[in-house]
């Protein structure tokens, strides 16, 4: 999964836990019975999501730190295969601008 796509999908699940806690607080003044046990478990619901939701961001972060001193490492141990690698991406990119 890429880094935009995993931001976006973060940010849209922050988005529905929080329309799910306003709607939580506008049904907080109903009395019944069955209002009140759906509140519950959409309430325990929300809580395992935002746990979850916390311990995947930290695990992308993890691994984006580890990413990042991976390919630090490389560089430092390879620099002419990476100036070499970073070259042909340019390249690459530059001819496939160059066609538009």
């Amino acid at each position: 999964m890429s880094d935009v796509s995993a931001d976006k999908l973060m940010q849209e699940l922050r988005a529905v836990l929080s329309d799910a806690e306003a709607l939580l607080s506008a049904t907080a003044d109903q009395a019944s019975a069955t209002v009140q046990a759906a509140r519950a478990r959409v309430e325990e619901s929300l809580r395992s999501a935002r746990d979850r939701l916390i311990k995947a961001e930290e695990e992308l972060e993890r691994r984006a730190r580890e990413a990042a001193r991976e390919t630090d490492r490389f560089v430092r141990d390879n620099p002419w295969q990476a100036v070499g690698i970073a070259a042909g991406v340019a390249f690459v990119i530059g001819l496939l601008l160059g066609r538009r």
